[in-house]
């Protein structure tokens, strides 16, 4: 009885000491992790289906122009029905992309529920009728706004809404071009010039990699272009005189991504002036669209640019062929693509920086002697990254569309292009939250200097910087701090 006894005596000792250090690992972490398992899983599902149906909407539009050339005619009118719908009824969903980024910095009024159906029904209409555009913008927009209406029903607060509109755009952009870890990345990325919001690491990722299998779940497949390895018995070895040329390359994909989006930009608010109607600025681009189409004699530039109407009709993958060249395909899709989104049709920039980068590298490549499919590929990474100021996304991107055996070569191209790109970008609410290096030598020479200074003789408390903290980064004062933890605890008791 006495052994029996100091078994249970020790069984409950154990017991007690099991707890404890259940209640030292904090317990709430794990129901914290099963709450948004429980969240992201709907989530994803619902945006993959979404992505899923509008990528077949895409297509049929697409093949539809095709059969029908004269839709392009009809252009003019669809924009100005698009502009109308959402003078009439868009309100807060018109900012699009910059008003997802918006509520991710400072959560408000939230993105409403309309975005999605509006900016579906009119990227559908842009590419039907022949606009210049790509599919990201539609992506990140189902996503935000699926995100948001999701937090709203499940009565989440601002900082969770906050990381649910990450994971949505990680989800879209995942799910729209078939590449997870880049949408996870890139959600990561985006909002934040130079800083990357880990606190949505698990859950951006999750959304991502279940919104791609939901999306080929419902059978949809995404273009890859193959890329010949320079890669010696699998191992990367570099060659030197070809990683120079792809360094110069790329400042020239950084150039071209900063003229794209100041032209994006200026173009629009020259429109603005110029035009008072939102409408009649649609329409007066779709008339542009249709002379340019005259005026080149070819509609190659039309639409999406992935697929071609005939069979050896000129699209993204003719770039990747040495045995093609197309030396002004870049400036005259960068043309088309500025005129139909800066008067006002949806869709999105990506795609067409895909199209315009790829262009640039294959002429590069032609005039400098170097591999055209490398150089291809690598300027369809560079220039998205250097516009929308994603370069470690599209370092992914590039690994996921095209293999890791040139990975060196994608990331010298894309932190060259990042930096040449300046602070312009596709996403005017984008806020710094680490400078990029300035490369006038001057400046290089000082930043230099303040950062030996800084490290070996400075103390940490020096206010000499190399670059600009964001505003959100800095420490709250202690009736903040307080304040933050007692509102932490009061939710964490709340999810127990």
């Amino acid at each position: 009885m006495i052994v029996l006894g100091g078994t249970r005596f020790g069984s409950l000792i154990k017991g007690c000491q099991m707890y404890q250090l259940f209640l030292k690992y904090k317990p709430y972490r794990l129901i914290l992790l099963f709450k948004w398992l429980a969240i992201i899983f709907p989530l994803a599902a619902i945006i993959g289906s979404c992505c899923a149906l509008f990528l077949w909407s895409l297509e049929w539009a697409t093949k539809t122009r095709f059969l029908y050339p004269a839709l392009l005619f009809g252009l003019p009118i669809a924009g100005f029905i698009t502009s109308w719908l959402y003078s009439r009824y868009g309100k807060l969903a018109a900012g699009g992309n910059n008003l997802i980024l918006e509520e991710i910095h400072k959560p408000n009024a939230g993105v409403p529920l309309r975005m999605a159906p509006l900016i579906f029904i009119s990227t559908v209409i842009t590419h039907l009728f022949g606009g210049s555009a790509g599919r990201e913008g539609t992506a990140v927009q189902l996503g935000g706004s699926i995100a948001s209406g999701i937090g709203r029903i499940a009565g989440l607060d601002k900082k969770d809404i906050r990381l649910l509109l990450i994971s949505g755009i990680a989800a879209g952009f995942g799910a729209v071009f078939g590449t997870p870890v880049t949408g996870a990345i890139f959600a990561l990325e985006v909002p934040v010039i130079g800083r990357l919001e880990y606190r949505a690491l698990i859950p951006a990722l999750t959304a991502a990699i279940l919104g791609d299998w939901v999306c080929r779940l419902w059978g949809m497949d995404h273009l890859r272009y193959s890329m010949a390895s320079f890669s010696q018995m699998g191992h990367f070895q570099l060659n030197i005189i070809l990683f120079f040329k792809v360094i110069l390359a790329s400042i020239a994909f950084g150039v071209i991504a900063r003229l794209f989006s100041e032209s994006l930009a200026n173009s629009a608010q020259w429109f603005k002036k110029v035009i008072p109607s939102a409408p009649l600025i649609s329409f007066t681009g779709g008339l542009i669209v249709i002379a340019l189409v005259y005026i080149t004699g070819t509609r190659d530039y039309l639409g999406i640019g992935t697929i071609a109407a005939q069979p050896n009709g000129l699209q993204l993958g003719s770039f990747f062929d040495a045995q093609q060249h197309h030396y002004w395909s870049w400036l005259l899709k960068f043309i088309f693509t500025v005129v139909t989104l800066s008067t006002g049709f949806k869709g999105g920039e990506v795609t067409p920086l895909f199209f315009i980068g790829a262009a640039l590298g294959s002429t590069i490549a032609h005039i400098i002697g170097a591999p055209v499919d490398l150089f291809a590929g690598i300027g369809f990474i560079a220039v998205f990254g250097a516009a929308a100021n994603t370069p470690l996304a599209c370092i992914i991107m590039g690994v996921e569309m095209f293999g890791a055996d040139n990975i060196v070569y994608f990331a010298a191209g894309c932190c060259t292009a990042y930096i040449f790109s300046g602070y312009s970008g596709i996403y005017l609410s984008q806020t710094i939250g680490t400078e990029k290096p300035d490369i006038r030598s001057d400046t290089i020479l000082a930043q230099s200097l303040k950062m030996l200074q800084r490290n070996w003789w400075t103390p940490a408390s020096d206010p000499l910087i190399f670059a600009k903290i964001d505003p959100s980064e800095k420490e709250p004062n202690p009736a903040e701090k307080v304040k933050e933890e007692a509102t932490a605890a009061s939710n964490h008791a709340k999810f127990l």
